[in-house]
This record gives C-alpha cells, sequence and structure tokens, in this order.
C-alpha cells in the first residue's frame, strides 16, 4: 500500500472531501440535536426544524432565490430527475417537447431518453469545440409544444460555463420552463436565478465541500410559478415534492458549505486557475502537443481538461496510482466507452486520449507542481512503448 503522503487528490469534481468546518456544524445534529425535523410537537424536534431552516435560507440567499422555492433532496441526480419528470408530466397537455445537449450529465440524458420511451420528442443540442451550447441554436430549436430546456451551467467534465442567462430569456420568452443542472457551480462561482432567467436548478453538497447523499432543487414560484409533478410520496414533506425523512446533519452541513464558499470563492479561484494554468503550461511543455478540451476563459477556475496525443487516457491513469484524476464524470467511470462530452465536441479518438484534472482544497503548491511531473512522466512513458 502507497504512503498517504504520496497520495494527491486531483478529482475535486468528481467529490470534495467535506471541510473541518462543515463537519464541525454537523457533528451535534447526529447525538445531540438528533430529532425529526417534521416533529413539531416537542422540542427536539423543533430544534431539528430550526436548524434545517436556517441551512434553506442560506442556500436560498446564496442564490438570490426565496427561502421556501428550496427543495431538499439526496443529490444533484434526484434533483434532475425530478425537474425533467416532473416538469415533463405536470405540463405534458401542453407539449411533449424537451431541449437539452449532447454534453448533458447523464442525470438528465437518461431521463430524457426515458421521456422518448413514452412518447415525449427531446432535441439534443450540439456543441462547439469548446463545449458550448449555441444560444441561437436553443431559439431554432424551441417550438410552441417546447414545455422543458434544461443545459447544464458548468460541464462536469470540460468546466465550460454556459450563457443560462441568455438560455434562460429565450425559453422564457416562449413559455417554456428552463432547468440548470449547477453542481459544479455552486459555491464556486455567483449564481442569481432571477438575473440568470432559472426556473429550476439542481445542486449538490459534495461538489462543494459537503457531504455525499444531500442536494437541492431550486423550484421557482412566482414570476412564473413552476409546478412540479411529485415524483415520491409518503408525507408530503419538503412542499409536497420530495417525501421522506429530511438528513438534518447532512442539510446543516449543505448549508454550511454553501456558507464557506461563498466567502472564499473569489480568493480560491484565483488560486485554482494558477494552479492549472501552472498544470496546462508544464504538460504543454514537456510534451509538446498537448491542447486543452474546454472554452480558454469561460470556464470554472478548478477545472483542467487536457488532450494528450498518443497516450490512452485510461492506461494513465492506471499508471498513475497516488495521482487521483479522471477520464471524465465520475458517475461513468466504470464505463469502457469514451466520453460522451468530448466525443460531441470533438471524436472518439480525442475521447480516449484526454483526462480531468480538477483541484481543490485538498492540494498544496508543492502538490500541483509534484502532480504536473508525474503526469508528464507516464505519457511520455507511454508515448515510448506505444513505438
Amino acid at each position: 500500500m502507497s504512503d498517504e503522503q504520496d497520495r494527491i487528490y486531483l478529482d475535486h469534481q468528481a467529490t470534495t472531501p467535506v471541510d473541518e468546518r462543515v463537519m464541525g456544524a454537523m457533528q451535534p445534529y447526529f447525538t445531540e440535536a438528533y430529532g425529526n425535523a417534521a416533529s413539531n410537537d416537542h422540542l427536539y424536534g423543533v430544534d431539528a426544524n430550526q436548524a434545517v431552516g436556517e441551512a434553506r435560507n442560506t442556500i436560498a440567499d446564496a442564490i438570490g432565490a426565496k427561502s421556501d422555492e428550496v427543495i431538499f433532496t439526496s443529490g444533484a441526480t434526484e434533483s434532475d430527475n425530478i425537474a425533467v419528470f416532473g416538469v415533463a408530466e405536470r405540463y405534458e397537455d401542453g407539449g411533449k417537447h424537451v431541449i437539452t445537449c449532447q454534453t448533458e450529465h447523464k442525470a438528465v440524458l437518461d431521463p430524457c431518453k426515458e421521456l422518448e420511451e413514452r412518447g415525449w420528442e427531446v432535441t439534443y443540442l450540439p456543441v462547439d469545440e469548446h463545449g458550448m451550447v449555441d444560444p441561437d441554436d436553443v431559439r431554432d430549436a424551441i417550438r410552441d409544444d417546447t414545455m422543458l430546456v434544461s443545459i447544464m451551467m458548468a460541464n462536469n467534465e470540460v468546466g465550460t460555463i454556459a450563457p443560462v442567462q441568455e438560455i434562460g430569456a429565450i425559453a422564457r420568452e416562449h413559455d417554456a420552463k428552463f432547468h440548470t443542472d449547477a453542481a459544479q457551480c455552486l459555491g464556486h462561482i455567483p449564481i442569481d436565478v432571477d438575473e440568470m432567467n432559472i426556473d429550476l436548478m439542481s445542486a449538490s453538497a459534495h461538489k462543494c465541500y459537503g457531504p455525499k447523499g444531500v442536494g437541492a432543487l431550486y423550484r421557482r414560484r412566482s414570476r412564473p410559478r413552476v409546478n412540479v409533478k411529485p415524483q415520491m410520496y409518503g408525507g408530503g414533506h419538503e412542499r409536497g415534492l420530495r417525501s421522506g425523512t429530511l438528513n438534518v446533519p447532512a442539510i446543516v452541513g449543505f448549508g454550511k458549505a454553501v456558507e464557506i464558499g461563498l466567502k472564499e470563492m473569489e480568493e480560491e479561484n484565483e488560486r485554482y486557475r494558477k494552479w492549472t494554468d501552472h498544470m496546462f503550461g508544464y504538460l504543454h511543455e514537456e510534451l509538446g502537443d498537448v491542447e486543452r478540451n474546454g472554452h480558454p476563459e469561460k470556464r470554472l477556475a478548478h477545472n483542467l481538461n487536457v488532450y494528450i496525443p498518443g497516450i490512452e487516457s485510461r492506461a494513465l491513469i492506471v499508471d498513475l496510482k497516488e495521482t487521483a484524476i479522471a477520464t471524465g464524470s465520475a458517475c461513468t467511470s466504470a464505463d469502457v466507452e469514451p466520453s460522451h462530452v468530448i466525443a460531441a465536441m470533438y471524436d472518439d479518438q480525442r475521447a480516449h486520449s484526454s483526462v480531468r484534472i480538477s483541484v481543490g482544497r485538498a492540494n498544496e503548491d508543492e502538490q500541483i507542481a509534484r502532480a504536473a511531473q508525474r503526469i508528464a512522466d507516464a505519457a511520455e512513458q507511454l508515448r515510448a512503448f506505444a513505438l
């Protein structure tokens, strides 16, 4: 087994370590204030409900929403499913057409495929070589029977930040609901649901140094009001949209993680951009023809997705056992198919030779330099072996 100090974690877009301050906030709700938030007839439940309310307010304030517009879920995948199925089923009398994008997360693409099986029509928009959706393509695709447009705020593989404000405005012009998967964004970039014309938004705590197993769905309640058909029944929790006993410690942790993320966002992004730029520069200098996947400017600061010609990405990852990087989405890491995101931007060949590096709070300057050297050395060896 390798020495723990030799390990370098560069897969923060798959998941982040729980911040110690988040752990501290969560701890009392496991062993002391352990009441059920729905049990309002005694103080244990009242205390739990109050803690949930405070976390809800924190998250709502962070995105410019009202507290009653934030629904807690088990994570962004569940939030995506509630948004896609909930809107489609609620508004099916007005039309059965959905617009999404070829590079969406599987948590949106798979529900869309299921809708197609049920008789809905789905338009999958292309992206350019930077992974960017063209708002004009949305405008051209939208129809009178389009009830939902779902375009992610920032891509989970290449980090490209979409023009969500423009897309949301187009959807609103045509009375379609606009949903965005912001799992990679909350706590990392500024979000304002009103300015961005967002009707529904998915988020997840474990992408911003909170615990796994908790997320949120923002659902607009006015101007315009968005109605969603529940996908889970049994108790009417979360305004009837998501029944089930709330995970109070995790929700408290989620709120704390978002609070910290907002305070430290600017400083962290400056550090992360310096690290990803350094790594790209080093790899380019050492390997020659390395290229960045994703938008050069409109991207998440902590993301670096690189194309290294002449190597097979999975072979590189196997060689780098002590350095955690990825080929794409963590949710499809067991899949032998190439990244559908890179393939949509370029082709399968490039997808087979691209890796995602995502930095974060677990890193230090020395680790970044050491990891860049490890990746370059391993890639050189693979290229030599292939000759």
